[in-house]
């Protein structure tokens, strides 16, 4: 490896090792905020906002790699195996489409788009584990709740993350891609509106 992809290689780790931490950190934060209704399954998804960042600012494959680190750490430290299913197969299909809705759609959809269609998915994947898993689909009938509680959440971390995406390309971060993958060069205006 040279020295310039060795030095790529251990800005990238550095930054997903620091991305990493956030995003259990913000999850074990909306941990402790209760939400109102008392359905279960509603959160704030401020993980989400770090997921946001690797999509817009980072690659593909760094953005699955973070998903599956939150999820396998926050498990092993305070969900469980449980937990870990459900939160994993929520960010599966939350990721898939929001890559697919930012690929698809170009300039046309937001930040605060492709964070609403985020969180619709994760309750969808979430609530489709969970009937899976105890072999009911009665629990389909919590859907509508949680997709309302989606929209309001995933505007709010979707203007987060714009905000905070604005800030650190203002700042002159520099786009760090996974090592082997050439860093972003253009990411248009119109995607952060």
């Amino acid at each position: 490896m040279s020295r310039r992809g060795s030095h790529q290689a251990v800005r990238w780790l550095t930054r997903m090792a620091l991305l990493t931490a956030v995003a259990v950190v913000l999850g074990y934060i909306e941990h402790l905020i209760p939400m109102p209704g008392g359905i279960p399954g509603i959160k704030l998804g401020l993980a989400n906002t770090v997921l946001l960042y690797a999509i817009y600012l980072l690659d593909s494959r760094s953005a699955w790699l973070l998903m599956i680190l939150k999820v396998g750490l926050s498990g092993l430290m305070y969900g469980g195996v449980s937990a870990m299913m459900f939160s994993f197969g929520g960010g599966l299909c939350s990721l898939v489409m929001m890559l697919l809705v930012k690929k698809l759609g170009g300039s046309g959809v937001s930040i605060i788009g492709v964070s609403v269609v985020g969180a619709v998915f994760h309750n969808v994947g979430q609530t489709a584990v969970a009937a899976f898993m105890v072999n009911t689909a009665a629990l389909m009938g919590y859907v509508p709740f949680l997709l309302v509680a989606a929209v309001v959440t995933g505007v709010l971390t979707g203007i987060a993350g714009k905000y905070a995406i604005q800030g650190l390309k203002a700042s002159g971060m520099e786009h760090v891609s996974m090592p082997g993958k050439e860093p972003k060069q253009d990411h248009p205006q119109e995607e952060h509106k």
